[in-house]
């Protein structure tokens, strides 16, 4: 990608990769993705690790869930991530690998890979870990998200409620030599938000069934109607009192 490119250039790049109409629900999850990943495209510290790959992935499902039609939703992943000179594909095969790897360990396990700076931890993880303590790393918020998602797959975060393991997921942050506020801020937006996009995808589904609803209703009124209309013309066609002529 060209030193020059500016956010324009890359809103340009993703309507030619994706050109299809974005619903007013997701419209505001692509505008914030695609400017985030455009700056992070330019900060020369930044490297697409386990973390980002995992926040990056967690973020999309959980903001996309409820996009119409499905079958779009991964090209438009490709197109968000393309537009910054991401791989969408190599992003997801990131996580995915990352979040295996979690679920064989345990928690404590975890913490202790943070105190030893990504000793013992299994790749990609290691590396992830051990790149914080570049003079140059570059914090993103979807680093803060993926470590939430990476606790969530270890053994024995199923035991713990959402706010202990959100709290847990603060201190590791802390310990690994993020700010803790930032840290503290960009989980708890990302779970109101995800929280509110879950209400209004809900919201959305219920007021479609409901118009989905009444559209039958007023079909199955309407046929009903036209079968009581030829029934009284066939019982009109068949009364000899009412097919009588009149005298003149």
């Amino acid at each position: 990608m060209g030193v020059a490119l500016t956010v324009a250039d890359s809103k340009r790049a993703f309507h030619q990769a994706f050109p299809y109409v974005i619903a007013p629900l997701h419209r505001r999850m692509v505008d914030e993705l695609l400017v985030e990943l455009h700056l992070l495209s330019r900060q020369q510290g930044f490297q697409a690790d386990s973390l980002f790959a995992c926040g990056l992935i967690q973020v999309f499902d959980g903001f996309a869930k409820g996009y119409k039609p499905e079958g779009h939703r991964q090209a438009l992943l490709s197109a968000l991530c393309s537009a910054s000179g991401f791989d969408a594909q190599k992003l997801r095969q990131q996580a995915e690998s990352a979040m295996a790897a979690m679920g064989e360990h345990s928690v404590d396990a975890v913490k202790q890979w943070v105190e030893q700076q990504g000793k013992g931890a299994p790749q990609p993880l290691a590396s992830a870990l051990a790149s914080i303590q570049r003079p140059d790393f570059h914090y993103s918020r979807l680093m803060a998200v993926g470590l939430l998602c990476l606790l969530e797959q270890a053994q024995g975060a199923d035991a713990m409620d959402q706010a202990a393991l959100r709290s847990y997921a603060h201190d590791l942050g802390a310990s690994m030599g993020f700010m803790r506020d930032r840290l503290d801020k960009d989980i708890s937006l990302y779970a109101t938000n995800l929280e509110k996009m879950a209400q209004a995808v809900e919201l959305m589904e219920e007021t479609l069934a409901a118009d989905r609803r009444k559209r039958e209703r007023i079909l199955e009124e309407s046929k009903a109607g036209a079968a009581a209309a030829a029934s009284g013309e066939a019982a009109s066609e068949g009364d000899p009192i009412a097919s009588a002529p009149t005298a003149g």
